[in-house]
Parts: structure tokens; sequence; C-alpha cells
């Protein structure tokens, strides 16, 4: 079995607790992250960010290479994939 995405493993260790997330765009916020999750090697989970009402999504890409975010905001019915998460903190605020 293919090792699990060292990102996600990251995401998991620290949650509950809020985890501090980069995106490739160079966005970075504080996210509080909620039921994370793996499926064999498959990495699932949700959160809200601390300065913003809207859910997201966070999940393994296809090849199990990047960590995949999602955005719906509150009055939005579709998900908006909006970049992928390229480091992982705990939280220092």
């Amino acid at each position: 079995m293919a090792d699990l995405n060292p990102i996600a493993k990251r995401i998991h260790q620290i949650s509950p607790e809020p985890v501090e997330l980069t995106l490739n765009d160079g966005t970075t916020a504080v996210f509080h992250i909620t039921g994370a999750e793996f499926f064999q090697q498959e990495f699932q989970a949700e959160g809200i960010r601390k300065d913003d009402d809207a859910d997201y999504r966070f999940i393994t890409s296809t090849d199990n290479e990047s960590i995949l975010v999602g955005r719906k905001g509150v009055d939005e019915s579709e998900w908006t994939m909006i970049g992928t998460v390229v480091e992982v903190n705990r939280d220092g605020s």
C-alpha cells in the first residue's frame, strides 16, 4: 500500500485544534477542521475558516499527490475548487 499524503497526515494529526493552511495561490488562513478521516489512502475533511462564513472541504487528489480545497459560500449551492494545500502548521495565534 502506498504512503498516506504527508499534508493530509499533518492536518489529521493537528485537528481538531485550529490549523494554519497555505494554499498554492499564497493564501494563508486558519481553519477549524472537523471530520478528518482516511479511507485507506484517501483523505477527506470538512471545516470552516476563522475569518469566513463559507464551508470548506479537503480531499486527496486522484493520484494522492495533492490536497484539494473546495469552498461553498453561504449563498452558493455549488462547491468551487479554490486550490491545493501546500503547507500545514499549528495555529500560533
